[in-house]
């Protein structure tokens, strides 16, 4: 097995391999490109995150600045939006779904070292992906470790560093992670503390 599918294999390896640092400069070479653009250039942003990105469905949008260690392992669904500085440790796939929001200096991590001091002094590593799932709401500052699941339509408290996988359809916060309290009629009444829905524009309902 080669350094490359042993970094996308779960499989402990060495960061020394001379092919794959070149592959991640010219993988961060269209990085470097995308984080450069006006905001006027939607039309070549666009093309470059298609470019980076391993899969990027309808209507997503990443602002600027954009950390990644190759984008290349990230899939995208339809819909998804990422405020600035979202660090992408993609060292192996990240998965986020259709309709996912992300908060500004989020960062999810597939990337980890050994416990063993002498394993860690010659570059070992390993990565596990990571899944987030469709209608997910990543509060800013939130951390995600390595190989963890979030469920469809739960909220990730701004702040939390996520260390265990978290079911769907709940509000999760804290560090570590956990989960506070399931979505339920209360959501459907309150958009927010005592803010009621009924005061709302019939649009928005």
């Amino acid at each position: 097995m080669t350094p490359m599918e042993k970094m996308l294999n779960q499989q402990l390896y060495f960061c020394t391999d001379e092919e794959m640092a070149d592959q991640q400069t010219q993988a961060l070479e269209t990085l470097y490109d995308f984080n450069q653009t006006r905001p006027s250039e939607k039309e070549k942003r666009q093309e470059l995150m298609k470019k980076l990105l391993a899969e990027v469905g309808e209507n997503c949008y990443i602002e600027p600045p954009l950390h990644a260690n190759w984008g290349r392992y990230t899939h995208l669904g339809n819909n998804v939006y990422a405020n600035f500085n979202l660090t992408l440790v993609d060292d192996t796939h990240i998965y986020i779904g259709n309709s996912v929001m992300i908060g500004p200096n989020v960062t999810i991590a597939t990337a980890a070292h050994p416990i063993l001091p002498s394993l860690r002094r010659k570059a070992a590593q390993y990565n596990l992906p990571v899944h987030i799932g469709d209608n997910a709401w990543i509060g800013a500052g939130a951390i995600i470790l390595p190989g963890i699941t979030i469920g469809e339509n739960s909220v990730i408290g701004a702040g939390s560093v996520v260390t265990k996988d978290i079911p769907a359809n709940v509000v999760a916060v804290g560090n570590p992670c956990r989960v506070l309290r399931p979505i339920g009629p209360e959501d459907e009444e309150f958009y927010c503390k005592s803010r009621n829905m009924r005061i709302l524009p019939e649009d928005l309902l």
